[in-house]
């Protein structure tokens, strides 16, 4: 609605053509670039800019979604991105920045508003680190302050409870674990705020590339628990902002 605003206001005062103006709306719903239609209204409808899935699409192709993002002036951010993608959007925006640890890459032309709550991510072990990593650097670069607590499954319990201030603090908190996943509901019977758990594919065979955390998480009976797909940090850190800011933005004036 601003750029409608912006738009509108150019062709009033003569500094843009109504010509060049359709232009640019014409694009605005979507914009086919024949592999890809690119979703430049998405931020419009959600608050989020379309965000690009990079698993499964060639280098390329990623460089020709995020460019043209870029010219439309949006934050991008890409998921589940090599470092061979990133290498080849590094070429074509040199201002990406890379989050190794959660296979992120992102360009920010302008810092998200910054919600007052605070996100805790936890995760139940080190080998959990990529998803937790996902959702936490997710919900960083959508504005939010994130503390992470790392390693401190139930085959340690004692780590969770000597860290519970990092819980008690929280607005909402984003649990991922793989193995059982029984840490999603030890967390869930301790605190009164939403849990979103995030099953990872971490673990031996029985465990099913992550179907048996995802079970154990829906199975769950402790209240107050959602779940997202198996290694769907991205869709926990994604949640976690939208509760997060139903709290309101730090620059927002409080009602009494």
């Amino acid at each position: 609605m601003e750029k409608l605003k912006e738009l509108l206001e150019k062709v009033q005062k003569g500094e843009l053509s109504v010509e060049e103006a359709l232009k640019f709306l014409k694009d605005l719903p979507y914009e086919d670039l024949g592999f890809a239609k690119v979703d430049h209204h998405r931020a419009l409808r959600k608050g989020v800019p379309e965000v690009i899935f990079c698993q499964g699409k060639t280098p390329e192709q990623v460089v020709k979604i995020a460019e043209r993002m870029m010219q439309k002036g949006t934050n991008i951010m890409g998921t589940r991105a090599s470092l061979e993608v990133f290498e080849e959007v590094k070429k074509a925006i040199p201002e990406a920045v890379y989050y190794p640890d959660a296979r992120i890459f992102a360009v920010i032309k302008e810092p998200a508003a910054k919600n007052r709550g605070i996100i805790a991510v936890v995760s139940a072990g080190t080998s959990d680190l990529p998803v937790a990593e996902e959702a936490a650097v997710t919900a960083e670069l959508l504005g939010n302050r994130v503390e992470r607590l790392y390693d401190v499954g139930v085959a340690g319990i004692h780590r969770l409870f000597m860290n519970m201030e990092v819980l008690e603090k929280a607005r909402v908190i984003v649990v991922v674990a793989g193995m059982e996943g029984a840490l999603a509901s030890v967390v869930g019977g301790l605190v009164d705020k939403p849990v979103i758990a995030v099953p990872t594919s971490v673990g031996y065979g029985a465990n099913f590339s992550g179907l048996s955390a995802l079970l154990t998480m829906l199975n769950s009976c402790a209240g107050g628990i959602t779940v997202v797909n198996i290694d769907n940090g991205f869709g926990a850190g994604l949640a976690a902002h939208q509760i997060n800011r139903l709290g309101g933005r730090e620059d927002e004036t409080l009602i009494s």
